[in-house]
């Protein structure tokens, strides 16, 4: 099995000594993994993880999507005594994994921004009890509070940190929160740690291993190719051509499909234009409720949606083997999010596609992400002198002046174009150059609004069981004013409040339970940016400036390396692999659309009509026939068309390629409309074309007569 298992990978650096890990200790896990997974066997490279994790070793762990990771430290948090403390920067994914372990009657929770703070209690007391063998922490929440001392006292054997790209700054997903996880590591008594990714250039994979602290690490890479996955590029200049081809993608697919939008509101106009075409599809994007994620997501999951269109945090630890197709509605920004991306394609080792809908104008969207992340240093010193000019304004004058941080204000006061996000990010920079320093919002300034009418205060709460919430409100109606000047919101200082009522932290709890019964909405106020120099050449100002354009330039290489993969006219699978520094890469495959002489290239203008020539769309509903001007297919007419479906599902499978490419729903329909017997009748047929007559032209004709060979020609 170990052999099966690693045969076709090639796994790195350092073995643990066989003295570490017995062939029992291997054996037993092997029967862990199928008692609490159900799984008969290691996929490739888990042994090897498995293997070294077992055995106290700082270990790598590189392995596609799709391949398995996070059995790498599951399955030895079971085996092995103490905590697996696992960092993971997605909430949806950290609740997803505990749900699974614990429906396994696996001991395991999550900490995270989604829990009240006495739940967050009641999980760490449960792991200082020794109740817990996996707990899922956000790596912000160590940034503030006592968690990693708790969590020290209840004993950490292990550390796993999930998505380690995040912790490079030439990774795709650089979180700062994720640079302090070293210093973490070291609190927690310096556990043996396990980092996982899917996504690492040679690169980020020795920054990873250099800014964990990883001791002597075994790094395991089972390889970037994913052989059942064919990758497909459709020139789609406009937006019109974009839903054309998208929907031709998605009808063509013998099974689930992943649509990836970049924006929410693009997420829902692409779901219109799929359900428009009678294609089953739900939206999914971080502006949903929680109950309508979970809805989608369950609908997309027990398949009573075909597509799911989504932006980019959908998927993430989202175990459906069946997606036959992942279409990126526009180009992503590196070729690491597309990898990651795509590769939700194809878990159960079936054929699958991956197509990317391109049109050079979706650069552009990640160039002003760009900019707006790293600004340059004629922005930054811009930002800076306005929030200069703005602190004198205000009378604290340079090198103390305390001036709000709104950044759509400070944006409004540069001249020329410069955005908010950009302002934000200048910010940031000048903050931790030391030029600035945030001060937070006083602990006693707050601005209140009253929701209640007199009539329901008195109903609910003058009974004598509420009398401090009901005082509260009489003095800040007080403090505000009287009259109506609560109901218009007020700012008041809690601490100037009357002796009994206990100051701000007695009062702050009665505002929150006020404002959960919708009496009230309250927020905190004050705060802003204190000017600590006048000058950024001042001796205590430490701006980097090399590193902030060398950040900027690197990820304008990444959109130099996507788009290039766009226009290659070579291998496709050789070009990602390169990237990743694959030795595995070849010059040319049997799985992407150059190689197969299916790319299609940038159509010519129409001089006749003054514009791009278009994909041609469909409308489909179910196993319903597509229509065309509105005229339905007539009982043989819906026979042939299935039939050619048949003959179109074996073709694409034996050419490996996707369906449509073959035919499209549209072409097959006008064929069983028409029943042209004739190669002549045939290439008049919308959707033929010379090419397509030439290489099918000949079968297609023959499954028209097999349907009905008495049918008049």
């Amino acid at each position: 099995m170990r052999a099966a298992a690693m045969r076709g990978w090639h796994c790195a650096v350092r073995t643990p000594h066989r003295d570490d890990v017995t062939e029992d200790s291997l054996a037993e896990a092997r029967v862990a993994l199928q008692r609490h997974f159900g799984y008969p066997e290691f996929r490739g490279g888990q042994e090897r993880a498995i293997e070294s994790v077992l055995a106290g070793q700082d270990t790598l762990v590189v392995l596609p999507t799709g391949g398995g990771k996070s059995i790498c430290y599951q399955l030895p948090a079971l085996m092995l005594p103490g905590l697996t403390v696992v960092v993971s920067p997605l909430i949806s994914l950290m609740k997803d994994q505990v749900d699974a372990l614990v429906a396994r009657g696996l001991p395991a929770a999550f900490v995270n921004s989604t829990l009240t703070s006495s739940q967050i209690a009641e999980r760490l007391t449960m792991a200082e009890r020794g109740e817990l063998k996996l707990l899922y922490v956000a790596p912000e929440r160590f940034d503030f509070g006592n968690t990693d001392a708790r969590l020290r006292a209840a004993g950490v054997s292990r550390l796993a940190v999930d998505e380690a790209h995040c912790i490079s700054e030439w990774g795709h997903d650089f979180r700062p929160s994720y640079t302090r996880l070293r210093d973490l590591r070291e609190r927690l008594g310096a556990p043996s740690t396990v980092a996982l990714t899917a996504t690492a250039t040679p690169e980020v994979r020795r920054d990873i291993v250099e800014q964990l602290a990883l001791r002597d690490a075994t790094t395991i890479i089972t390889g970037f190719d994913r052989p059942n996955l064919h990758y497909h590029v459709v020139p789609a200049p406009t937006e019109r051509d974009k839903d054309a081809a998208l929907v031709a993608a998605v009808e063509g697919a013998n099974g689930l499909a992943v649509v990836y939008a970049s924006t929410r509101r693009a997420v829902e106009r692409i779901t219109g234009v799929l359900q428009r075409a009678r294609l089953p599809a739900a939206g999914y994007h971080a502006g949903l409720d929680d109950d309508h994620r979970h809805e989608v997501q369950d609908s997309f999951m027990r398949e009573r949606v075909r597509a799911i269109v989504a932006t980019n945090a959908f998927g993430m630890g989202i175990d459906k083997a069946n997606v036959r197709v992942v279409v990126h509605y526009a180009m992503p920004g590196t070729i690491e999010s597309y990898y990651q991306e795509a590769g939700r394609a194809g878990r159960d080792g079936q054929h699958s596609d991956c197509v990317l809908l391109h049109a050079f104008p979706d650069r552009f969207t990640h160039e002003f992400f760009i900019r707006g992340a790293h600004p340059s240093r004629e922005t930054i010193e811009r930002v800076f002198d306005e929030l200069v000019r703005r602190g004198e304004a205000g009378g604290g004058g340079g090198g103390g002046g305390l001036v709000r941080d709104e950044a759509d204000a400070s944006a409004s006061g540069l001249p020329g174009k410069v955005s908010a996000r950009e302002v934000e990010s200048a910010i940031a920079q000048l903050v931790r150059g030391g030029a600035l320093a945030t001060e937070s919002a006083s602990q006693g300034g707050v601005f209140v609004r009253l929701l209640a009418a007199p009539k329901r205060i008195r109903s609910e709460l003058d009974d004598g069981a509420h009398q401090s919430e009901l005082g509260l409100l009489r003095a800040i109606w007080r403090a505000a004013g009287g009259g109506n000047a609560f109901a218009r919101g007020a700012s008041i200082d809690l601490d100037g409040l009357p002796p009994g009522l206990g100051g701000s932290r007695t009062a702050v709890p009665l505002l929150d339970a006020l404002q959960d019964r919708q009496f009230l909405t309250w927020s905190r106020t004050g705060g802003g940016l204190r000017l600590r120099a006048s000058r950024l050449d001042d001796s205590g100002v430490r701006m980097n400036w090399p590193a902030l354009d060398r950040r900027r330039r690197a990820e304008l290489a990444k959109l130099d390396a996507m788009q290039r993969y766009a226009y290659t006219t070579s291998c496709r699978r050789a070009f990602v692999l390169r990237y990743f520094g694959d030795d595995g890469a070849r010059q040319t495959c049997s799985g992407c659309d150059n190689c197969l002489g299916t790319a299609q290239r940038a159509a010519p203008a129409s001089k006749s009509r003054g514009r791009t020539s278009r994909p041609s769309r469909t409308a489909v509903r179910g196993a319903a026939a597509p229509r065309h001007d509105d005229t339905p297919l007539d009982a043989d007419g819906m026979r042939l068309f299935e039939s050619l479906r048949t003959w179109r599902a074996e073709v694409a499978r034996k050419e490996r390629v996707p369906a449509y490419v073959v035919c499209t729903d549209r072409t097959l329909a006008e064929v069983a409309r028409f029943r042209p017997r004739t190669l002549d009748r045939l290439g008049a047929v919308h959707g033929v074309g010379p090419t397509r007559l030439e290489r099918y032209g000949e079968r297609l004709l023959a499954v028209i007569r097999a349907d009905s060979p008495s049918h008049p020609a």
